[in-house]
């Protein structure tokens, strides 16, 4: 069953489809109701349109995580840490790297 704020978010999108805070927050809400898949979809798909939105790498990464997909986790972390550098964002490099350390990758450290 869909939730009220998701069912919004929806409806929003319905008129922004290519709003990426919109898909964010729609996979927020997926994830909140259990539906991993619908939520790692979503995000797949904001970052297909829009890869320069940063806190979906670590959300994607943290979901994959959950489904025991580290191979994947690091991928997209590493993706973002590379975009996060060229945006000289610090703190996404910060959050990113730790993440990637914490599953023993060995480029985890960037700073």
């Amino acid at each position: 069953m869909i939730n009220d704020r998701l069912k919004l978010i929806k409806e929003m999108l319905e008129t922004n489809p290519d709003d990426s805070f919109l898909k964010y927050a729609a996979a927020l809400e997926y994830e909140k109701d259990g539906n991993l898949k619908m939520a790692i979809e979503t995000i797949q798909d904001l970052l297909a349109k829009d890869e320069n939105y940063l806190g979906a790498y670590y959300k994607l990464g943290r979901l994959f995580e959950q489904q025991g997909k580290e191979k994947e986790a690091i991928k997209i972390y590493r993706a973002g840490l590379e975009i996060s550098k060229k945006s000289s964002d610090l703190k996404t490099e910060g959050e990113l790297s730790e993440a990637l350390m914490l599953l023993g990758a060995d480029d985890a450290i960037s700073w």
